[in-house]
């Protein structure tokens, strides 16, 4: 099983402009892993298209050497399923040798409407993601439960459109993240390896991500289920630490109605909520940046090592 590494578990770099693409590849080899996943969903107020400066091919082509530097794979997230954009997101995917592609349907709230569309949106690609042998992967994003995602993949029905695997996004629709790996595993072309925990923020309660193997979620559960139930060959570590957000969904819609046991057990929020209130975590203050950034990168290593132990205990 080889290991890649999200670029969002170094968001805070990006955003800042400490990292780009090319550092963060060089990042992924010094933690030993295998491939990158390049998330292409644009930060606001930032120039480029997510982790990317551009789709020019030029600078497609530099990101495509620095990957096959490193004998690395290659991954793209992005988001949405309208067919101009994501024609565009399979041309970038194939000019720097991406054979997977992740998109969810919902854009930050749930939208029956873009569900009921994207089996038709997706189809309309499938001729070319058959033509550069590239997988278009479905995720539940944090909207979407697993049955509406492997409900678009059925009605697509093509061997070139799966699942994406999120290890902790059916919390926010208050699934169960063992259930939901089990349900998605036959059907999963990639992952994101994450943990969670519910903190409350004197408002409500919220899903907040930390360093994998520090919080609730059963990973190694959820990776032996992969592991016998899916055709996976790679395992996605994307450590959203510090992050949190609210559930997207009704109590009860993903069949757990109320925090408290299990992957729902209530823990402290990671900082003092006098300092910072977990919403805004993803876009911290002046003055918490340096240490938030700090504990990123601690966390995305602790992540790694987590993931890279489970592999050494199951696959080898």
């Amino acid at each position: 099983m080889k290991i890649g590494l999200e670029t969002e578990s170094f968001h805070l770099q990006f955003i800042t402009g400490r990292m780009d693409i090319f550092g963060f590849i060089r990042k992924t080899a010094e933690l030993g892993l295998d491939g990158v996943m390049i998330n292409i969903v644009p930060w606001p107020g930032l120039p480029g298209i997510g982790t990317l400066e551009s789709f020019e091919p030029e600078y497609l082509d530099k990101v495509k050497k620095e990957i096959q530097k490193y004998g690395f794979f290659a991954e793209i997230d992005t988001d949405g399923t309208d067919p101009k954009h994501l024609t565009e997101v399979i041309e970038a995917a194939h000019r720097i040798g991406a054979d997977v592609i992740r998109t969810y349907t919902c854009m930050g709230e749930y939208d029956p409407d873009r569900l009921r569309r994207a089996p038709e949106d997706i189809k309309q690609i499938v001729p070319l993601l058959k033509k550069y042998r590239i997988k278009l992967a479905v995720e539940n994003h944090e909207e979407e439960l697993t049955d509406e995602v492997i409900q678009i993949i059925k009605e697509v029905n093509s061997p070139w459109v799966g699942a994406h695997c999120d290890f902790g996004n059916a919390m926010m629709a208050w699934e169960d993240p063992v259930e939901a790996v089990r349900k998605l595993a036959p059907y999963a072309f990639t992952t994101h390896f994450k943990d969670h925990i519910i903190v409350h923020d004197g408002e409500d309660y919220r899903v907040c991500g930390v360093p994998a193997g520090t919080g609730n979620i059963d990973l190694e559960e959820c990776y032996k289920i992969l592991i016998e139930n899916s055709m996976l060959t790679r395992i996605n570590v994307e450590m959203c630490f510090p992050y949190a957000i609210h559930f997207k969904r009704e109590p009860g819609t993903g069949g757990v109605f109320a925090v408290g046991e299990g992957a729902f057990k209530v823990g402290q929020p990671p900082y003092d909520l006098n300092v910072i209130k977990p919403l805004d975590y993803y876009y911290p203050p002046v003055e918490l940046l340096e240490q938030m950034i700090e504990d990123q990168e601690k966390g995305a290593e602790q992540s790694v090592r987590y993931a890279l132990a489970l592999r050494d205990k199951y696959c080898r």
